[in-house]
């Protein structure tokens, strides 16, 4: 097997193993999808699954400026859009639901301070509309207010399905809120949702249940994760493996190490969850053939690759070379960088 080869996840057939990362790119002012995301999404459709860029789950979880939501109508009808073509040139297209607690800032919160696990400061910057701001001591939050974000995720969930999704993606990586819980440096609780491992696993448990009502479910961690109090040391990353070996959903999607793609590390994943493993970070075309033919993962996932080259598996397939990414256009801006970009045939 190799990256152009079918894969079958759930009763889905998957033309082949080339996944489309979620990936930022700030180009959704107001929060509502557009033709320019539909056309965005039509150039990747060739991709075996397309992960769509991380959406607010409820006003509450916003954190970045120009990110689109599923929250309101406007925003089930943009992203309806931008289904119904994916699907109309053959794709598979799930939404990631995002929400970054603490690592957001008053001035997307109507002048609140944002909320996490804890009263303590994740020490990372958050991109507003005046530029880099750092974020301050959040809000702890109460257990009405979990419970209500657990009803927020399974409602974005839902609008996902009527939006014509194909399933959801927690976000569960990086720094944002379920991060947070799981991190023992960020979750500081002694409550039913913090101090033990199993404490700390609680609130994404709750939220893969009310997501899974709706439809298919995956879940993206980043175990290798390092920068500042996120850092994942030995112990956590044990902690992770416990949680992988748990977790009931249709896919892992796991970002591996920043010093490239680590066999042995993803390998250990291979055998602790039976699901659709799905590997990101650092992979080529020789990298990801050769992680699916070792039968450490199922697909790969691609970000940078697929920002620079709309048609990465039509490249791949031919084996013609790839366009380098350029990171000044990633966030912000409009069609440049974004739909206008050279193609291989």
């Amino acid at each position: 097997m190799s990256l152009l080869t079918p894969a079958h996840l759930d009763g889905w057939c998957l033309p082949n193993r080339v996944v489309l990362a979620p990936t930022t790119r700030a180009r959704v002012p107001g929060g509502v999808p557009g033709e320019l995301q539909a056309a965005y999404y039509a150039q990747r459709a060739g991709a075996g699954l397309v992960v769509a860029e991380g959406t607010w789950v409820s006003e509450r979880a916003v954190g970045f400026e120009n990110v689109p939501g599923i929250h309101t109508e406007a925003q089930v009808a943009g992203w309806r859009r931008v289904t119904d073509v994916v699907h109309a040139l053959g794709g598979r297209i799930v939404l990631q639901l995002w929400h970054t607690g603490a690592v957001s800032h008053p001035a997307f919160l109507g002048g609140r301070r944002p909320a996490g696990p804890s009263a303590v400061n994740p020490g990372e910057p958050v991109h507003t509309a005046a530029g880099r701001r750092p974020t301050g001591t959040p809000r702890e939050m109460g257990v009405a207010e979990i419970e209500a974000t657990v009803a927020d995720y399974g409602t974005a969930a839902a609008n996902a399905r009527r939006a014509g999704f194909d399933g959801v993606e927690l976000a569960a990586n990086g720094v944002y809120l379920l991060a947070q819980f799981l991190h023992p440096r960020l979750n500081r609780r002694t409550d039913a949702y913090g101090g033990s491992p199993a404490n700390r696993r609680r609130l994404l448990a709750e939220i893969v249940e009310a997501a899974a009502a709706h439809g298919r479910v995956g879940v993206r961690l980043s175990p290798w994760w390092t920068g500042g109090l996120f850092t994942v040391d030995e112990e956590l990353r044990a902690e992770y493996e416990e949680l992988a070996a748990g977790l009931a959903v249709d896919y892992l999607h796991l970002r591996g190490p920043d010093a490239g793609p680590d066999f042995a590390a993803f390998a250990r994943y291979r055998e602790l969850f039976d699901g659709m493993l799905i590997v990101n970070n650092g992979f080529e075309r020789e990298t990801g053939d050769a992680v699916i033919e070792a039968g450490i993962a199922d697909a790969v996932s691609f970000a940078r690759h697929f920002i620079a080259n709309p048609d990465l598996v039509t490249r791949f397939a031919l084996g013609h070379p790839l366009e380098v990414s350029d990171p000044a256009v990633y966030y912000g801006g409009g069609a440049a960088g974004y739909v206008e970009q050279p193609a291989a045939v």
